[in-house]
This record gives structure tokens, C-alpha cells and sequence, in this order.
């Protein structure tokens, strides 16, 4: 008779699976760390190029007002964050989603450059950016639900509005602000390439409604922010 040799017991391996629940775990993660008031940028502050005593010749009219256009500057970039982070959720191409990180990182600069100049006029962010971010990252999932075209399309019509607000920013700032000014030439400089970089991959034109409607969630939100 042939006795056969007993195998060593061997437990089975068991993978987790991660699904929806686990990534809207993560992006909450990534929300509170955006609301913090910690970012920190990867590239340096442009502003540290300009005279350190720059600031002395502002007003205090003039500081209140570069501060209520930082303030709105820095709701831009966390409704960047959110919505970005929206459309890479959702979306189903990877290296469409690869766009929405880069874009999102460069961003997290523009945050912390932000956050930082708000700090050196003796000011602070919106009170309101819980609520910000909340409504940019539903705008952003619904966007991913449009197909990869108009995905990256939605992402290249904010872009392109987010460019003609920065540059009214650079007409109404006050003449001496220099250090207000690097800052948002600098970003103006990425959301044109952010911009481009969506057209680029196939980025389609959005409906006038929808280019309306994002026109209007702008106004609203730029005229709260300024002062809340």
C-alpha cells in the first residue's frame, strides 16, 4: 500500500478588496487636509523674489482689499482641490485621471501661496471653504459622469474662467502690491496650462447653459468669499 505524504497545512490568503466606501474614505482624508490651513507647496513661494519690506508702503485700505482678492484666490484653489479630485474619482481612463492629479498637485501650490500671503497681510481664509469644497467636489463627480471628453472639456471651460478672473485680479489689486501680484502671475501662468493640457487630450467645448451656470456659481462665490 502507498502512503502518501501529508501536505503542511497552508491558510488561505485574503486580499481586501477596496471599492467606492474605500476611496470616499481617502478623499474625506484628502478634504481635512485641504481645509487644515496646512498646505505646503512643492515649488517655491513666488513671492519671496520681492522686497521683503514691499508691504509697508500698502495702506490699510489697500492691505484689506489685496486680502478680500487673496481670500477669493484662496477659495479658487480649494474648489480646485475638490473638484479635481471629484473628476478623477468617477472617471474610468487612467491617464485622464493621471491629468486630474497633476493638475490637483500644482494646485496644492497655489493653496499654500495663498494661504501664506493671507498670513502676511494679517488675514484669513473663508470661513465658508467646508462648504466650498463640498459643492466643487459634487460638481466635479457629476462631471466624471459625462464621458472623458466633456470631463476634460468641464475642466478646460473652469480653467479658461478661472484665467479671466486672474487676470481682473491683476487689474484691481492695488499698483504697489507686488507681492500679491508674483503670486497670482504665477498661477494665471498654471491654469493656462492646465487649461491647454485638457484641450490638448481631447477636451470638448461645454454647453453655453453649462458655461453660464458655472459663470454664475463663480459670481456668487467670489462676492461671498471677498468678505466671509
Amino acid at each position: 500500500m502507498v502512503m502518501l505524504k501529508k501536505q503542511p497545512f497552508v491558510a488561505p490568503s485574503f486580499r481586501r478588496r477596496t471599492g467606492l466606501f474605500d476611496a470616499l474614505i481617502g478623499e474625506i482624508d484628502v478634504a481635512l487636509n485641504v481645509l487644515s490651513g496646512h498646505a505646503h507647496a512643492g515649488r517655491p513661494y513666488p513671492a519671496a523674489s520681492c522686497d521683503a519690506d514691499a508691504d509697508q508702503v500698502l495702506t490699510d485700505s489697500e492691505k484689506q482689499h489685496s486680502a478680500g482678492l487673496m481670500r477669493v484666490n484662496h477659495v479658487g484653489e480649494v474648489c480646485a482641490q475638490a473638484l479635481y479630485r471629484g473628476q478623477a474619482l468617477g472617471c474610468k481612463s487612467a491617464p485622464t485621471i493621471a491629468i486630474f492629479r497633476e493638475a490637483a498637485e500644482e494646485e496644492t501650490d497655489h493653496l499654500a501661496w495663498c494661504e501664506h500671503r493671507l498670513k502676511e497681510l494679517k488675514s484669513r481664509p473663508s470661513y465658508l471653504n467646508p462648504v466650498w469644497y463640498a459643492g466643487a467636489f459634487a460638481m466635479g463627480l457629476a462631471a466624471s459622469q459625462l464621458g472623458v471628453a466633456r470631463n476634460l472639456g468641464f475642466m478646460a471651460e473652469t480653467e479658461q474662467q478661472v484665467e479671466a478672473h486672474l487676470e481682473a485680479h491683476l487689474i484691481d489689486l492695488p499698483a504697489q502690491d507686488q507681492r500679491s501680484r508674483t503670486i497670482v502671475v504665477q498661477m494665471r501662468d498654471d491654469e493656462i496650462k492646465h487649461r491647454k493640457t485638457a484641450q490638448n487630450h481631447g477636451g470638448v467645448a461645454m454647453a453655453k447653459p453649462i458655461r453660464r451656470l458655472m459663470t454664475l456659481v463663480s459670481k456668487v462665490m467670489t462676492k461671498t468669499a471677498y468678505q466671509i
